[in-house]
């Protein structure tokens, strides 16, 4: 029997999602899958397109793991879309000429951006915002531009809005309809929104139209001519009015399509033509609906891959007869969602309505007249979307007023996700129910079981409460095995006891087993930063390898330096901002060079020097502290560097030192121990060069001042740095970034990163803004006099270690041969460096076994 073949003809979200299926159920085993990618990139996430102008990069979108292809494999064909299908041959094309022929063909070609016909929509500056490609254009052509203008005030339409404004461009909106989000919200919630976006500076025109784009005589793009007889000066016009079904491929091999686009399909995704199947945007379902969401699509990949695996229909019938088109989005940085009958269709249904146009929060939930929840809007304020939107259809357990009220203004709702029925669909884009996810134990078993959280990611935080809730009795929240509290409870316990040893917290405060005894390593290094980050407070001298505190320390603190994997150690001195003058530059060079040093310059703005041994690091530090540098603590739970753009002492775009405010904040807070290392940015204008918002905290100038966020990530976890507060003199951002940095260190978890925190921290960013800005709790003088010990007792480690022969003598590989170096530390050239010598590795290993 010949293997059959599967031809998929389009690699975007709903592609790949197929193709996992595929997998999941074995048809990759027994089938040849081809696949015809018109990008030249595999698929990718286009729900988050936008992050990319938030740092990430397209490789960090990439939804396709690097060896899946391969494990499955998966023939897939990049940068070559299928140009024609011949039925009656059963042979798909593509633009290079290959001819595939196939038992079943799948097409995934989604939809394409509709551009208004109005004179000059190709003009130069004209773009669509659609792919990866799209947006390299825009950043590149923004780079020349002031002004910028979105045509389209949809969710897609706003996404570039936000993107055109932190490319540092004056944004400009135009949506046809009388408000903003008109398929999503309502009226209120248009108004609320509107609200929202005008306060961050950008200009909405709704109710109007685009007449012309207006050129110049070289074709480049000087405005726009608005149906209301207004004209509007912009440089660059980003349209985003839509998208229409990519159906052009089926009507040339004359499958049936929609009279207004879109290829018709059954209930198992089959078209016209028994052996093709339509997925995703492209397809027209069997209720008449073009479906325009990925999670619709990712059902409609199961369909038809549940088919394919079987030969047949589902046991049970079912198919794809339509879709929940509930959708919550974080847009321009407001919280906007939709479910259900979000515009009140239904006959005799009434509104219930919350609304506060000061704080930019509108909440709508639509009802029958028995109380039946049947859809709802919700605008800057959509905490309860995972509640809600699973409650569609049912009478919730309390009226509907206590479910959109805030707390305070009436009886609080006493209910929560676990009240949910187990049938009850938590993730929509997976469509994983209540049961499901509570059959799990953990966050990563969900994700990996069910794909629940691995979609939109708007369902997280209801799967967190419902893990939680699930559990057999109360969590044990302590530290570890040796106490019982956590690392903020016993932070308060040595700064109001004074507490200055391990040993005496312990002995008073730890479990009744672990009393009297020495701790382990997850509490021993936690311990010592507590006492580290509060020394000065409490009188000692803070230097992390004396006496007791030595032993506290892990192997990068205990020998001030990050081992490597072959045993020898980094070297990085702190350069504050990045600057640095050419005279320190070459004597980094002479040490590396005298020392036989591999040296990188790194993302952080520093040279890190690699390959020293342990009993160099002294001669090491002793040249690089009489040139002026100090240790960078990149081997500890600190301040790690706050990186610059020039600022406006250079750059033709600055409009504030940049350089500067980074110097001395590195300088203010350097050797401040923390739960985990901290990293910050400063950068001189909104274009945002120094990457500011992915950082613990980040500093972009204005024309008024700066305005501070706090909370962001880059690493295996990105996220975006939230706004604290805006338009600060340099004092005012100082005296905010002491509260907010001891105010974390106070109450964070062990290796619990600032953007953890935020996200955990009961109240999220509105708590902590209450208490570092607003002094909710009375605790800004306190933390403010906490921070000012720090700086007035910071001292360089490695200034104080090499100017004492006590402290210099741990630096040895053998405690009975000093004089000894360690052999095993070897290394093998590499492009007129040296790197180490993985080879020698590998034979003592396994010379050793």
């Amino acid at each position: 029997m010949s293997t059959p073949t599967i031809v998929v003809v389009g690699h975007g979200m709903v592609g790949q999602r197929f193709l996992e299926a595929l997998a999941e159920r074995g048809v990759t085993e027994r089938a040849r899958v081809v696949v015809l990618c018109e990008e030249p990139r595999p698929a990718y996430d286009r729900v988050r397109l936008t992050s990319y102008f938030d740092g990430r990069t397209p490789e960090d979108l990439s939804l396709v793991e690097p060896d899946f292809m391969a494990r499955h494999s998966i023939e897939l064909y990049l940068d070559d879309p299928a140009e024609t299908v011949d039925r009656a041959a059963r042979t798909v094309t593509s633009r290079a000429g290959r001819v595939f022929p196939y038992d079943t063909l799948v097409l995934a070609t989604g939809s394409y951006p509709f551009v208004p016909p109005v004179p000059g929509k190709d003009a130069t500056g004209c773009f669509v915002y659609r792919t990866i490609e799209d947006l390299l254009a825009i950043e590149e052509y923004a780079m020349t531009a002031r002004t910028g203008a979105v045509v389209g005030g949809g969710l897609l339409g706003l996404e570039a809005a936000g993107a055109l404004k932190g490319l540092g461009l004056d944004t400009h909106i135009v949506e046809f309809a009388p408000r903003l989000m008109p398929v999503q919200v309502d009226e209120g919630g248009g108004a609320a929104l509107l609200r929202t976006i005008e306060s961050m500076g950008l200009t909405v025109h709704t109710g109007v139209g685009t007449q012309e784009v207006t050129t110049d005589a070289a074709g480049t793009v000087t405005g726009m001519a608005l149906s209301d007889g207004s004209a509007l000066d912009t440089d660059l016009v980003v349209f985003s009015a839509g998208v229409r079904p990519r159906d052009q491929l089926a009507r040339d091999a004359g499958l049936t399509v929609g009279e207004r686009g879109g290829i018709a399909v059954d209930a198992q995704c089959r078209t016209s033509d028994p052996a093709v199947f339509a997925i995703g945007e492209c397809a027209l379902a069997s209720d008449g609906r073009v479906y325009g969401l990925v999670a619709p699509g990712y059902e409609m990949a199961t369909t038809v891959a549940d088919l394919l695996a079987a030969d047949r229909a589902r046991p049970d019938g079912s198919g794809f007869t339509g879709a929940d088109l509930s959708t919550k989005l974080k847009l321009l940085g407001v919280d906007v969602a939709s479910f259900g009958d979000a515009h009140g269709a239904a006959p005799g249904c009434l509104d219930v309505v919350y609304s506060d146009a000061q704080a930019g929060v509108y909440k709508k939930l639509v009802v029958d007249g028995e109380g039946t929840l049947l859809g709802g809007v919700l605008v800057g304020d959509a905490d309860a979307y995972g509640m809600l939107r699973p409650l569609t259809g049912s009478v919730p357990p309390v009226p509907a007023a206590q479910l959109v009220l805030p707390a305070g203004l009436g009886a609080p709702a006493a209910m929560g996700p676990e009240s949910l029925p187990d049938e009850a669909v938590i993730c929509s884009c997976h469509n994983v129910t209540k049961g499901a996810i509570c059959a799990c134990s953990s966050l990563p078993e969900v994700k990996k079981c069910t794909k629940a959280g691995t979609g939109c990611g708007s369902c997280v935080k209801v799967i967190g409460q419902l893990l939680a809730a699930s559990g057999n009795g109360p969590a044990d929240k302590g530290l570890c095995g040796c106490f019982p509290y956590t690392r903020s409870e016993l932070y308060e316990i040595v700064r109001t006891l004074r507490l200055t040893s391990y040993a005496a917290l312990l002995d008073g405060h730890g479990r009744d087993g672990a009393r009297g005894g020495d701790g382990c390593e997850i509490c021993k290094p936690a311990v010592g930063s507590i006492i580290a980050s509060l020394a000065p407070a409490l009188g000692m001298s803070g230097y992390v390898l004396d006496g007791e505190q030595a032993a506290l320390q892990d192997t990068n603190d205990h020998f001030l330096a990050n081992i490597q994997r072959n045993g020898s150690y980094s070297i990085v001195p702190r350069i504050p901002g990045g600057e640095i003058t050419p005279e320190k530059l070459i004597v980094i060079g002479e040490v590396a060079r005298d020392f036989g040093l591999y040296t990188k310059i790194t993302g952080g703005q520093r040279i890190d020097l690699f390959g020293a041994r342990v009993d160099q690091l002294p001669l090491i530090w002793t040249r690089l502290v009489d040139a002026g540098f100090e240790s960078g603590h990149a081997y500890g739970k600190s301040l790690r560097t706050v990186k610059s753009c020039v600022g406006q002492t250079w750059c033709r775009y600055g409009v504030q030192d940049s350089v500067k405010m980074a110097i001395d904040l590195e300088l203010r807070y350097r050797g401040l121990r923390s739960p985990h290392k901290l990293k910050s940015a400063v950068s001189g204008c909104a274009r945002e060069c120094a990457e500011a918002r992915g950082k613990d905290f980040g500093i972009i100038a204005t024309a008024n001042g700066w305005n501070l966020y706090v909370g962001g990530n880059g690493g295996a976890d990105p996220r975006h740095a939230d706004l604290l507060a805006q338009d600060l003199s340099d004092a005012e951002l100082v005296r905010l970034i002491d509260r907010f940095l001891m105010f974390y260190i106070r109450t964070a978890d062990r290796l619990e990163r600032t953007s953890a925190w935020l996200e955990r921290i009961e109240g999220g960013l509105d708590h902590v803004r209450d208490v570092v800005v607003h002094d909710s709790l009375g605790l800004c003088a306190e933390l403010e006099g906490l921070m000012a010990a720090h700086v007035d007792g910071y001292r360089d480690e490695w200034a104080e270690t090499i100017n004492d022969p006590e402290r210099l003598r741990r630096f040895v590989s053998f405690v009975n041969a000093p004089d000894a170096p360690d052999p095993s530390v070897k290394f093998v050239p590499e492009r007129d460096q040296v790197k180490p010598d993985l080879v020698f590795l590998t034979l003592e290993g396994a010379n050793a076994r």
